[in-house]
Formats: structure tokens, C-alpha cells, sequence
């Protein structure tokens, strides 16, 4: 795990701010390299072949420089011979490019940002992994180019204008969609895509190398037993690689919920003592009693961390500025605090990444396994508006009646506000009287109607665009961030390439059957879980969001959206912020919250620029 970035065609960078600014993810080592019009530089946190790993590597006439993990390198030396003189999984990228090129890419399993260079043709390889887990960023100016593991890092050699109409898809949509950024000519590399770039700077191929709508469109006739004793033996795999590719101690991350449970449980048979971690916050659900059964079940040396948050004020400007870009997730503030404090015991740690996404974990999904709302008729829609109407405003989040609310509430949208309603659905329903002029989304917007106009089930279409957009925008975004800030790798399992390609084709019902989420999952879980796990529902970080917006940050957030170069002033009317920070709009507390949440992150980064 580290950080990378590099110069194609570009102006001298300065290596000691650049050290400054992404020096987090490579403490161990900090290196670069200049062969003609091409500059590489790698920091390193050490964890594979501590001695024989360091990059930039060379091998004949290739150079990289990458960051995440390999997790199959050492059984793909074997399958294609590979001689290699270290035990380092960059050495067996090396010899894998020279043996095959780009095709190399589907052979491995694993999370990946890479960069080669040709010194014989002067090409540059740029290349990421399937579900984008490793982040890289490009900027590009004609010829010029520069890459980078994080946009801070690109923001301090380069200077850099915001790009306006994507700030705004950002507030209408939660989180940046996949290639765009906040910047101008700044571009995120998509997942699943490589590039190749000629010495001059021309960009020679673009490919996606792997799409899971492709695998979505490749449905498999399979018995649920079937299935389900495929899933056991792919994720036992995946553990275990996580767990032996690693010269350092890993630990795991341990909730009250089936992902990290089973993890835990997989994890546990592959060393004697697995290191686990269950955290829990003042005045939010404690999961401790639920994680200490699978503790005590497995013999974990459990860890039980108490995270307070005495030093939000203090500590929250500079936790939003790591994410280089403007980040509306609140569960990013608890989430630094667990990787700086899983950081004391392990620097390698694995987590339940992916796992709602690909199996159903959602409880929004329910009803999308029932009926395609993206295309309901206007019969149900005319219904539905009526019933939303009528029903008084939810202020509760996790309660039936909030469930049949938003119900309403999807069932009267229609297209792509359908989506929005039942994700970030902020401005659902007021959007002529917050915007000055509703952002259209482009980007996203087209490849919805693309997945809209499929053959899929709505469920379907639901998981592929939270996969494509959710996950990669913001959940993935949010932990390489949470724990790279604090030096810490963090590894998911249920991102394995074998889940990736087998986990779409299923059934719809082997996801959610009935009212049961993650289904088939469940089931799994009877095989290694207390039984007081299994139906637990969904709950991720239960952040007091609305408590700290009116308490703790509200004077930090009333000087940013109310000081004289208010950025969110470009896209909403100012008197529509005024209104929903005074109360005098009839709204629920933690859709206000969340708004007011999302226009300070919005400032905090403004004022950085």
C-alpha cells in the first residue's frame, strides 16, 4: 500500500512539498525517478517483501510504480513460470507485462493504481483495478500530464480552477461520479479502465478492461446451494490470500453485522490469534455485545476501542481537506478516528467493503426486487404523489413509518429522480426553490438511462448503479482515505475477483427473497455466526448528524454559510440556505442536517482553493 504520482511532458515538481503532501501514504520510503521526458515518484508503506519491494522497480526495460496489493502474485508465478529474484508482487506485475501486456490485468486479484513505462517505446501504461478500490487521478493539458494517488497531492505541483459544473452535480447528486472531479482538466481514471499514453503525450488506447454491467448481462442458471457453497469456497480464498500476503501482522475490523462477522470468522482459521476491532460512539448503537460473541466464538484477541468525539471542533476541517475534493459522507469522521486508532495495534486491517452492494444489502433494494420503480406507470406514480402528500414528514430514520415515507416518496418520482430519491435524495421534491438552475447531472445522467434502458430487473439496475456510483464515488473513496491519512492498508475481501464475476449473474432471489436482505449471505452466516447476528439489519456508522449540525459545529457551519464569498451561492439561492438554517422550512431534521452538512464540506474546501 502506498502513494504514487508522476509527470508526462510536465514543469520540475517540488519533491519536498510534494513529500508534505502525501508523505501519510508512504512513510517508509519516498523515491523518484526521471528517464527523459517521464517523472515518477513513489512513497512507500511497506508491507510485501519489505526488503526487496522498493520502487520504482525496473526490470529490462520497463519501470513502475504502483499502489495496493497483488493478492494471487505468488500462484500466478507459478501458473506462467515466472522466475523473479524478490518475493514482491511489483516484481511479478513486471514480468506478467512482459509476458502479456494489458491482458495480465484480468489475471489478477486484487486492488491496484499502476503506472509502467516503456524506456524503449517511451509509452506509459496507467491502470486501475475492477472496483476502483485504489484511487488516480490525472491531470491533463494537451500533452502534458500528471498522475496521482490523491488530488492534494496534484493541487500542490500544479495550479489547479475549479470546474463549476461538476461542483454542482456534486451537490445535486452526493459525491463525484466517476472521471469527474472539482477541478478543471482533472479527471479520476474510471474502474476497471487502463490507458496508454506515447512519448509525445498522446493518449494511444483507452480500454475498460472490466465492466460489472457486463457481468450483470451474463445471468447464470444456478441452484441456490449451488451458489451459495460457491460463494463459501470464493470468500474463504479471498480471506485467506488477504491474510498471508503480508509480511505484517492484519487484523480485521469487527461490527454487529454478517460481513465483518463472517470475515472474522474465515480470517480467524488462517493465524493463531487474529487481532479484531470493534468500535463504538457516545450516544449511537453499540455493537460491542453482538462483535464480542464472534470473538469470544473464534478466540480473536478482541480489542473494544471507546471513540469520543472531544476534538471534532478541532479535528474536522482538517479530516474533510484530506479527501482533496468536497466529501458529503459523515461517516467519514468516525471512520478516521477507527483507522487512527486500529493504527496503535496493525498496519494491515481487513474490512466488509463491497459486500451490500454486490449482495443485496440495502434496505432500499426491497422494494426494487418487487417492481422496477424506474419505470412505474403514471397510474402508480399519481397515487403515490397523493399519498406522499398526505402523510405527515418522517423525522425518524430507522422506523417503518419512514420506511413506507420514502416508499411514497419513490414511488412518485419518475427516471433518474427515482434514483435520487432513494440514495441522496436532499433536494427530491424542492429543487425550483434551492437551485438557481438544477445541474444535470451529464455524466451520471446519461449512464442511467443507459442501465434504465436494459433488459435488467429494477433490482438489478439499482445494485449496478450503487456499485458504479455510490461505492466508487463515496464508501470506497471514504475508507482509502480514513485509513491512508493514518498509514493504515485496508483490505476487502468481498471485492475479490472471483465475487465480482460470479456474485451479478445470481438470481435477483438469491439477494433478496421477501423482505430479507443480503439473503444469501444470511444463509452463509448460519455456518459460521452466533445465531443473534444473522437477521440483524443494516446499520453502518450511526452518526449524531443532526445533533452535531445543531450543537457542537453549528458556529463553525453558521461562519461558512454565512460569510461573504459563500461558494454554494454559484448553484443555491442564498435565502433557500437562510431559510433551511433558521427553520422556517417545514423539513425533516436529518435531510436539514445533511443539506447544511453538505454546504459546509462545500465552504471548508472552497476556502482551501
Amino acid at each position: 500500500m502506498c502513494g504514487i504520482f508522476g509527470t508526462i511532458n510536465n514543469h520540475p515538481v517540488d519533491t519536498e512539498q510534494l513529500k508534505k503532501a502525501m508523505y501519510h501514504r508512504g512513510p517508509d520510503a519516498q523515491n523518484g525517478y526521471s528517464y527523459e521526458q517521464v517523472f515518477f515518484f513513489h512513497f512507500r508503506l511497506s508491507i510485501v517483501d519489505i526488503e526487496g519491494g522498493i520502487q520504482p522497480m525496473h526490470y529490462k526495460k520497463w519501470t513502475i510504480i504502483w499502489n495496493g496489493e497483488i493478492y494471487n502474485h505468488r500462484a500466478l508465478r507459478e501458473k506462467y513460470a515466472l522466475n523473479c529474484k524478490t518475493n514482491s508482487d511489483t516484481e511479478t506485475i513486471l514480468q506478467l507485462y512482459e509476458l502479456m501486456g494489458s491482458a495480465m490485468l484480468k489475471e489478477m486479484d486484487g486492488m491496484f493504481a499502476m503506472a509502467i513505462l516503456d524506456k524503449e517505446s517511451g509509452e506509459i501504461f496507467l491502470a486501475r483495478d475492477r472496483a476502483g478500490k485504489k484511487p488516480l487521478y490525472y491531470l491533463k493539458e494537451g500533452r502534458k500530464w500528471a498522475f496521482s494517488s490523491e488530488l492534494n497531492a496534484l493541487k500542490t505541483a500544479f495550479p489547479l480552477k475549479p470546474n463549476y459544473a461538476n461542483i454542482g452535480d456534486f451537490l445535486r447528486l452526493g459525491y463525484f461520479y466517476s472521471a469527474c472531479t472539482p477541478y478543471e482538466n482533472v479527471h479520476e481514471l474510471s474502474a476497471g479502465t487502463f490507458i496508454l499514453i506515447d512519448k509525445s503525450g498522446k493518449e494511444v488506447v483507452r480500454e475498460k478492461w472490466w465492466s460489472i454491467a457486463d457481468r450483470y448481462s451474463e445471468r447464470i442458471a444456478m441452484p441456490f446451494e449451488e451458489a451459495l457453497s460457491s460463494v463459501d469456497q470464493f470468500l474463504q480464498e479471498a480471506v485467506k490470500r488477504r491474510m498471508l500476503s503480508s509480511d505484517l501482522e492484519v487484523g480485521c475490523f469487527l461490527s454487529g453485522g454478517i460481513d465483518s462477522g463472517l470475515t472474522t470468522a474465515l480470517a480467524s482459521s488462517c493465524v493463531n490469534r487474529l487481532k479484531t476491532f470493534t468500535v463504538s460512539f457516545d450516544g449511537t448503537y453499540d455493537e460491542a455485545p453482538l462483535a464480542k460473541q464472534v470473538a469470544e466464538k473464534y478466540g480473536t484477541d478482541h480489542h473494544e476501542i471507546k471513540i469520543s468525539f472531544d476534538r471534532l471542533e478541532q479535528d474536522i476541517e482538517g479530516i474533510l481537506l484530506q479527501h482533496g475534493e468536497p466529501f458529503m459522507d459523515a461517516s467519514a469522521i468516525p471512520s478516521y478516528y477507527v483507522g487512527k486508532a486500529a493504527k496503535e495495534y496493525v498496519t494491515v486491517v481487513l474490512n466488509g467493503d463491497g459486500a451490500d452492494e454486490l449482495f443485496g444489502g440495502y434496505r432500499r433494494y426491497v422494494p426494487f426486487s418487487k417492481y422496477d420503480f424506474f419505470k412505474s406507470s403514471s397510474l402508480i406514480r399519481g397515487m403515490a404523489k397523493i399519498a406522499h402528500t398526505c402523510l405527515p414528514t418522517s423525522h425518524q430514520k430507522m422506523n417503518w413509518y419512514n420506511y413506507a415515507y420514502r416508499l411514497a416518496d419513490l414511488a412518485r418520482q419518475n427516471g433518474l429522480s427515482t434514483y435520487l430519491s432513494s440514495t441522496y435524495d436532499l433536494y427530491s421534491g424542492i429543487e425550483d426553490k434551492a437551485f438557481h438552475e438544477l445541474p444535470q447531472l451529464n455524466g451520471f445522467g446519461s449512464y442511467f438511462d443507459s442501465v434504465n434502458e436494459s433488459s435488467l430487473s429494477g433490482l438489478s439496475k439499482m445494485m449496478l448503479l450503487d456499485f458504479d456510483g455510490l461505492l466508487f464515488g463515496d464508501l470506497l473513496v471514504k475508507m482509502d482515505i480514513a485509513t491512508m491519512a493514518n498509514s493504515l492498508e485496508g483490505r476487502s475481501p468481498f471485492l475479490c475477483k472471483e465475487l465480482l464475476n460470479f456474485v451479478p449473474t445470481l438470481p435477483d432471489s438469491y439477494k433478496i427473497k421477501g423482505n430479507t436482505t443480503k439473503y444469501l449471505l444470511r444463509r452463509l452466516a448460519e455456518n459460521y455466526l452466533p445465531q443473534d447476528l444473522i437477521h440483524q439489519p443494516k446499520r453502518g456508522f450511526e452518526i449524531p448528524l443532526n445533533n452535531w449540525v445543531n450543537g457542537r459545529l453549528s458556529e463553525q457551519i453558521e461562519d461558512r454559510l454565512f460569510s461573504n464569498n459563500r461558494l454554494y451561492a454559484n448553484w443555491l439561492k442564498p435565502e433557500f440556505v437562510s431559510d433551511l438554517y433558521s427553520k422556517k422550512l417545514h423539513f425533516p431534521e436529518e435531510r436539514r442536517a445533511k443539506i447544511l452538512y453538505q454546504l459546509f464540506c462545500l465552504e471548508i474546501w472552497g476556502d482551501a482553493q
